[in-house]
């Protein structure tokens, strides 16, 4: 049995033992909508209407191990499933942040108004779990056939600012539109309050499982929501490029054509969020260097300019270190692969470039999404890529080449000890001029021969 049965055969079970204490179950949230499109959604969610909290408490008591993982706001669980175990209520905003609400359990409040409190129509859907009985009080199906994201009421949309990023998120992962009033809502609200770490949960939703993230940056966009907390993004608007080499248009049409290209690579990285994050943060510098000279458009230097930019924008967001260096690092070196190719540069430099990298896999990666990014109006995608074919292959017959190079013996520090050097500042330059000839393929018997000769001149 999946885990997804497990829990919904005990919501089952519940929800008996709710009918004939004389109350109702339903599905509800996320797990309707997502059933009634036809997705998968593990996060089974219930709400259990008309009995009171002792009467759920003792029923719950009674088929297994009770949590009470937000008891104070009506949520409840049960030791070893996925099962989220709610009661109606209503939420009042009492502050801007997202903790301050007054929470009023009530377990009689009615379908209705309990359904009142979702942010939107596609998310307002309850279905009761005994008879499969949806109810729709607010048009989410209708919503859903037309591809809209349409928030619920106008009085309670914005008491959590953080609907304005699942509007958009929502809107790029199902390839939905945000609704006109729904935009003109989200317009006026105040995001500062939100902490980094929520808005970072939508945004990676919005990169990791949308087919197009660039989505969730066009609909905050039209919000005029970039500023808070994407203003780094925003800055690239209106920054022109060589019609030549970027017929798609300015850095913003030109880094949301990357992410596309990135998601559709990203479940070949091992860090596929990274990934993401440095297909947004790559021409970050281009805002700040862009300029022209003598009638052509340039960005020089960008890729080590944007370095800070990007930092800042993702301590905005994450204190995760690792995050942090992996797009600082592929972002610094985003260029290089493609320009290696087309210079037709020795391979010693495709293997320093790689050896420079600690995700060379993933710099492919980036690289040929920053190349598919460039596709102008009317341009066949299909074209491009099989433009980009000869240099994808090359490219990776450099990094099998790497990889074949690096897994052979190779000189050691003890090595150089073994034969009479004492560790010291020479020592490392010896290692570096054995480390050389290792990525040029010289076998580990003439690399230490060749090192050593040097070290003793």
């Amino acid at each position: 049995m999946n885990l997804e049965n497990k829990n919904i055969i005990m919501a089952q079970k519940i929800a008996a033992a709710v009918d004939e204490a004389g109350g109702k179950t339903y599905f509800v949230g996320g797990f309707v909508r997502d059933l009634l499109m036809g997705l998968e959604n593990k996060d089974v969610d219930i709400e259990v209407h008309g009995i009171t909290p002792q009467a759920l408490f003792a029923i719950l008591d009674t088929v297994g191990e009770r949590l009470n993982i937000g008891a104070s706001f009506g949520i409840l669980g049960l030791r070893h499933y996925e099962l989220d175990i709610s009661m109606p209520r209503t939420e009042k905003a009492i502050g801007r942040g997202h903790r301050d609400f007054e929470i009023c359990v009530d377990p009689f409040l009615g379908e209705e108004k309990a359904a009142v409190r979702r942010d939107f129509t596609m998310n307002a859907l309850m279905q009761n779990v005994l008879t499969g009985e949806v109810l729709d009080f607010f048009g989410g199906r209708e919503d859903m056939r037309a591809k809209v994201v349409r928030h619920v009421s106008d009085a309670t949309y914005l008491e959590d600012p953080l609907r304005v990023l699942r509007a958009a998120q929502f809107a790029a992962r199902f390839q939905f539109t945000v609704a006109e009033e729904t935009t003109a809502l989200s317009s006026g609200a105040a995001l500062t309050a939100l902490p980094g770490e929520r808005v970072m949960g939508e945004l990676e939703k919005a990169l990791r499982k949308a087919e197009k993230p660039s989505v969730f940056f066009e609909e905050l966009r039209k919000m005029g929501q970039l500023s808070d907390w994407f203003p780094e993004v925003e800055a690239l608007i209106g920054v022109k490029q060589r019609p030549d080499f970027h017929p798609e248009g300015d850095v913003w049409n030109h880094t949301m054509q990357v992410l596309d290209e990135a998601a559709a690579l990203r479940e070949r990285s091992e860090h596929p969020l990274y990934l993401m994050l440095t297909a947004l943060c790559h021409d970050f510098g281009k805002a700040i260097v862009s300029e022209e000279i003598d009638g052509v458009l340039h960005a020089h230097n960008h890729e080590v300019v944007g370095l800070p930019v990007a930092e800042t924008f993702l301590r905005r967001l994450t204190k995760e270190k690792k995050l942090i260096e992996y797009v600082l690092g592929l972002t610094r070196c985003h260029m290089q692969p493609n320009w290696l190719v087309s210079g037709h540069a020795h391979t010693k430099s495709f293997m320093k470039m790689f050896y420079q990298t600690p995700y060379p896999e993933d710099l492919l990666l980036l690289s040929k999404a920053d190349y598919l990014g460039r596709l102008g109006a009317g341009e066949a995608r299909e074209e491009k890529a099989a433009a980009y074919a000869p240099v994808e292959k090359k490219l990776g017959e450099m990094l099998a080449l790497y990889h074949e190079r690096m897994s052979l013996p190779y000189v050691t520090g003890q090595d150089l000890i073994d034969a009479g050097l004492k560790p010291g500042n020479a020592m490392g330059d010896v290692l570096d001029y054995a480390l050389k000839l290792r990525l040029a393929g010289v076998p580990k018997e003439e690399q230490l021969k060749q090192a050593l000769a040097v070290y003793d001149k």
